[in-house]
């Protein structure tokens, strides 16, 4: 345990929460995606877990990872199959978790099923959580933190 440090974040997300830079896309999974393939083809190459609900897991993520700023698509839902814009329950509540943590409300992009396991493959990393809800799959761009002033 760290003073500061939420206890949901282990120390293999933690480093690659610190590895990442400005730009690079997590990937935040159920336990229905196929995390370990899709893990393998992104650039820290195996997956990482987190052994909770992807509300939790954004929650702790976002407690040290800014998202970037200057693109619309700092945050992506995979859509629902035939219903791209319905918003499933879990989806909802990880947007209730960015608002929070932005202190407005930025909503996530939306990207088709089989277009999100291709910008899966290109991310970072993908930690795959405890999540058994239907869709419980997002996207986090990283962004910076500026200088003290």
């Amino acid at each position: 345990m760290l003073k500061g440090i939420d206890p949901r974040l282990n120390a293999e997300v933690l480093y690659v929460l610190r590895a990442m830079g400005h730009g690079d896309l997590l990937v935040l999974a159920d336990a229905n995606f196929p995390s370990d393939q899709v893990a393998q083809s992104t650039v820290h190459g195996s997956l990482l877990r987190m052994d909770c609900t992807l509300p939790e897991a954004a929650d702790a993520v976002l407690s040290v990872l800014p998202l970037d700023t200057f693109v619309d698509d700092f945050a992506g839902r995979m859509q629902v199959v035939d219903q791209p814009d319905e918003i499933p329950r879990v989806q909802e509540q990880v947007q209730a978790v960015i608002d929070r943590h932005e202190g407005r409300h930025r909503p996530m992009i939306g990207i088709e099923r089989f277009a999100f396991y291709d910008v899966a493959r290109g991310a970072y990393a993908v930690i795959q959580t405890g999540e058994r809800r239907f869709y419980g799959c997002i996207t986090l761009r990283k962004g910076v933190i500026g200088p003290d002033a």
